[in-house]
């Protein structure tokens, strides 16, 4: 149902303050919602999920002292702050998806254990929250063209960023998803070897976008390199390429021992649309020669490519020198799929290789 106007909804959301509503959630098909003010004064909330809507509280709010579990999507967030903190002490649970304007949204969740950062065109919230201890995962889909948005104050921010300013204040980080051209601005010109301190923690990691890109590559191998109690490994979207990217010459390449740690404990990979470029093969090559514990690898090629590349490819990767005499590798034809389905899609991925 479209609406000409808020007011009936309005309503309903006083009503809901006044009973101590403990979980809301309003999913807005129709222009912006601005939340009314009473919205802000549910403190007995535990669970609040929003879309599409203006987040603009009054300016005495301090904050949701019982909430748990926050889901943002579409929100656009009010200029009103002035940069006033928001307090969430019981906060564990945070999703924000497509958000504009999240340098105003400042908040305080010192037990947050999961963060989801989709596609919010700010660098610098995520250095924020890279203070709360508690963080044990932490998935960041914001591809190069998004997190900047030639904002210059995110630019200035994101530059502080990289491996080891990132990495120290995440001790207990166990999965990890990432947008691969992150690992491109992370490195920048300096790529670490070691980093101050490894990520003994990570047990789950999935790179997202990840293609032909020597940057790229040597981000994947300072996270393998630092991450020594690493069980599995998910890499989607593997081999798309841009138009403008240039394949590597070979002696652009890094040499065979540039990984010179064994991953004593990954068992299990997969990795989807793979297109078999020098730089897949390289990186495929490295993880069957230094992971003794390997139980499968699975792979998922591109849909682009003919049956017969398919074969070649998988054959190829059959023959390369294992480390662990119990790996398995598993090539799966690929099944056309929708961009709508693609969030379905990873999803389906990650329960193949981390369940």
């Amino acid at each position: 149902m479209v609406l000409d106007s808020f007011q009936e909804v309005d309503q309903w959301m006083k009503l809901l303050a006044r009973k101590g509503v403990r979980e809301l959630d309003i999913a807005n098909l129709n222009q912006r919602y601005q939340l009314p003010s009473y919205i802000f004064y549910c403190q007995k909330l535990r669970k609040l999920k929003l879309d599409n809507c203006i987040f603009k509280p009054p300016l005495q709010f301090e904050g949701f002292l019982d909430l748990e579990e926050l889901e943002l999507k579409n929100i656009v967030f009010g200029k009103n702050l002035n940069g006033t903190q928001i307090s969430l002490p019981g906060l564990k649970n945070l999703y924000l998806n497509s958000c504009t304007d999240v340098y105003n949204f400042n908040i305080k969740a010192e037990k947050l254990e999961i963060l989801y950062l989709g596609l919010c065109a700010d660098a610098t919230f995520l250095l924020r929250l890279l203070d709360t201890q508690c963080l044990t995962c932490l998935t960041t889909l914001i591809v190069d063209r998004i997190i900047f948005n030639n904002l210059t104050k995110d630019l200035k921010a994101a530059k502080k960023v990289n491996f080891a300013t990132m990495f120290s204040h995440l001790p207990r980080i166990t999965t990890l998803v990432i947008d691969s051209h992150i690992l491109k601005f992370l490195i920048a010109d300096n790529i670490p070897r070691l980093l101050p301190h490894a990520i003994n923690s990570l047990s789950h990691l999935c790179l997202l976008s990840f293609h032909s890109d020597l940057n790229q590559l040597h981000g994947a191998l300072c996270l393998l390199r630092n991450s020594p109690n690493l069980e599995r490994l998910c890499m989607l979207h593997a081999g798309f390429m841009k138009e403008h990217e240039v394949v590597p010459a070979l002696d652009q390449m890094p040499a065979p021992t540039c990984l010179d740690f064994t991953l004593n404990q990954l068992r299990i990979v997969g990795i989807e649309c793979l297109e078999g470029s020098m730089i897949e093969r390289f990186f495929i090559k490295l993880l069957l020669a230094h992971s003794p514990s390997l139980e499968m690898l699975y792979i998922i090629t591109s849909e682009t490519s003919n049956p017969k590349k398919r074969y070649n490819l998988a054959k190829d990767i059959m023959r390369f020198p294992h480390a662990s005499p119990k790996a398995q590798v598993i090539c799966l034809d690929p099944e056309p799929k929708k961009s709508s389905d693609w969030l379905s899609f990873l999803l389906v991925m990650l329960k193949i290789v981390w369940c």
